[in-house]
């Protein structure tokens, strides 16, 4: 059987090979579908209205997804497993839709939406974001929310609390929902009073506002008069303002997100901006290049995946066999080339001596560099570097990257250090994976395995030491590790396992073969590998009814790094991967990517070549011979 799966890799990893490089766009990158659910689908519908766009081309084909996705319960999911729906993701599309006038109220598909809303608790109910969108279209008081001040902006980010206490890419969601909080902005659209009528939630609250702080408690001084305060509160709305125009890419979004592009729009409007303005409009036409044609409709992106995309192929095209002389490894790497980051980013501000040097998401992202695409586009380029091709690219990222470890011995994902526990007593629960960036097993141990492959680090090297100790205080009891970019314990656990051998740490290792055992006790019968995202909201292992291919290769790959010689288990699990490949069914489409818990999740469209493809080539290059 073993020869004849070797065979068979072999002749996978060709056919898989091929159809990558036939999928290269002409600048050398690749373009898959960073697919999510409806919600910044309907978000753009809603921007439309308030905005008064109309004959946007995008519409009918946002639309048709939207309809597509609505189970006959009536609600949304995010993912195929969700028990009953998903609270926020069906208050954000029937939003949509009623505003469309896709919908009426009394339409059969509404009714059922509704009594699920109803039956979970009303809109109110939902996620912050959601709760959010409610306030901005009036169907919510602002006054129901615990708010940070304005003034928050201004608090130094040396000091025990600042605004730069969270990460980035909370930052920029926050910054504009701060300001709209602040100015009350409600907008109401037409058929305001049909969709108020309809929608199950209280809007209006007897109550004043709560804060977090006050603007007194942050800036006590009793010799401050009212007119100063006055003068301090429209200072830090100016400087929230400045905060997110200078974070516009060229492109017009903020930081390549639609979300928080979609609250800036509102931020500004509050600010006084016509919805004419020339950066409202140019952030409108950015988000209409997010827009990626599907099988069921167009689905708006939160963003694009493109740098990462294109250095995970280009990386797991060189280790399947594709030379550095292949044309499409040069125009790869030149597009990668051209999408490093020189200049420094927000992230300078907790690891400030550091040169630039790290690489993006997203295909037009300048300023804010992450930790997982710099080793991924270093990867695809050292082979190069091997024969002298882009040294200084090389030098510059890999001092960046090892600059980036945190204090504990782990690597965020975008901003080192930047975990306090303060961070935990927000009020806000849906948020607590999002307020900061800490160290992860899924990132350190990708980088972990960088450093090991490329630049022969061991376990004697000080910052794998450090990373060991992190991984070693960091494992559960039962072997796992939980991954905060992907679902969810596999993805944790292969990653820690692959990173900590690549420097080598045994596989005898007591912590590494508490890892491999729990990796095979949740093998299926059919010799696969599937969890569900619903591991993700609630903190341990939940089991799909069957195996995906993305994770039956996550799984192989940690088993691989493990054995000198394949197991009955790595041949079982071969087989099943085989079959996955040749399906391509749901067990292809799952979403294995993960945002934040219970309210995003990703269908990575490049995700079930990748990752097969490179647990074969390892499987070929170990015991092929």
């Amino acid at each position: 059987m073993h020869g004849e799966h070797i065979d068979r890799a072999k002749k996978w990893i060709g056919r898989l090979s091929d159809e990558l490089l036939r999928k290269q766009s002409p600048d050398g990158s690749w373009r898959f579908c960073f697919e999510s659910g409806v919600m910044c689908d309907s978000f753009y519908l809603l921007l439309n209205r308030v905005l008064k766009r109309r004959g946007d081309p995008l519409e009918p084909l946002l639309i048709e997804r939207i309809l597509s996705r609505q189970t006959g319960d009536g609600t949304w999911k995010l993912y195929e497993d969700e028990p009953e729906g998903n609270l926020s993701t069906t208050v954000d599309a029937c939003l949509a839709l009623l505003y469309a006038k896709v919908k009426q109220p009394d339409d059969p598909a509404m009714r059922k939406a509704r009594e699920y809303i109803m039956e979970n608790g009303g809109a109110g109910n939902a996620g912050s974001l959601t709760k959010v969108v409610l306030a901005l279209l009036s169907h919510f008081s602002w006054n129901n929310f615990i708010k940070l001040p304005v003034e928050f902006f201004l608090l130094p980010p040396s000091g025990p609390i600042s605004f730069f206490d969270f990460v980035g890419y909370t930052r920029v969601h926050l910054a504009p929902i701060l300001i709209a909080a602040d100015r009350e902005y409600a907008t109401r659209l037409d058929g305001f009073d049909e969709v108020e009528e309809w929608l199950p939630v209280q809007r209006r609250s007897g109550r004043k506002a709560e804060y977090v702080w006050t603007a007194e408690q942050l800036f006590p001084e009793s010799s401050i008069s009212s007119e100063l305060r006055r003068r301090l509160h429209e200072r830090a709305l100016r400087w929230g303002e400045s905060f997110m125009l200078s974070r516009v890419e060229k492109d017009g979004t903020l930081y390549s997100y639609m979300t928080t592009t979609f609250l800036m729009i509102f931020a500004l409007l509050s600010l006084g901006y016509s919805r004419r303005h020339p950066v409202i409009q140019k952030a409108m036409n950015g988000l209409a290049q997010f827009a990626f044609p599907l099988g069921d409709g167009t689905h708006l992106q939160e963003t694009t995946s493109t740098v990462w995309d294109t250095s995970l192929i280009l990386h797991v095209l060189q280790e399947a066999g594709v030379g550095i002389s292949h044309p499409a490894i040069k125009r790869g790497l030149h597009y990668l080339k051209s999408r490093q980051q020189t200049s420094p980013g927000d992230w300078s501000i907790k690891n400030p001596y550091a040169a630039p040097g790290g690489w993006g998401f997203s295909d037009l992202n300048t300023i804010n560099p992450d930790v997982d695409d710099t080793s991924s586009s270093l990867s695809a380029l050292a082979p190069s570097v091997r024969s002298g091709r882009y040294r200084t690219e090389w030098d510059r990222g890999v001092r960046w990257l090892i600059s980036m470890q945190n204090n504990d011995g782990g690597w965020p994902a975008f901003e080192k250090n930047t975990n306090k526990r303060w961070l935990r007593l927000m009020p806000y629960p849906d948020g607590k994976t999002v307020w900061g960036d800490p160290s992860s097993a899924d990132l350190t141990g990708r980088t972990l395995r960088f450093f090991g492959q490329e630049l022969g680090w061991t376990i004697d090297r000080p910052e794998a030491r450090r990373a060991w100790s992190w991984f070693y205080h960091n494992q559960k009891r039962d072997g796992s590790w939980f991954g905060r970019w992907g679902v969810t314990f596999i993805y944790g656990t292969w990653a820690a396992i692959t990173g900590l051998t690549s420097v080598g740490v045994p596989p005898e290792h007591r912590m590494i073969q508490k890892g491999k055992n729990w990796l095979l006790s949740k093998q299926k019968e059919d010799g696969g590998w599937g969890e569900s995202c619903a591991s993700d909201v609630k903190g341990r292992f939940v089991s799909l009814p069957y195996s995906t291919a993305v994770q039956t290769a996550w799984a192989l790959d940690a088993l691989i790094a493990c054995h000198d010689r394949p197991t009955p288990e790595i041949e079982k699990g071969m087989e099943r991967m085989f079959a996955l490949l040749e399906g391509r069914g749901r067990e292809w489409t799952y979403p294995v990517g993960a945002g934040l818990a219970g309210q995003f999740y990703v269908y990575y469209h490049s995700y079930p070549y990748v990752w097969p493809l490179k647990t074969l080539a390892h499987y070929v290059k170990k015991y092929g011979k």
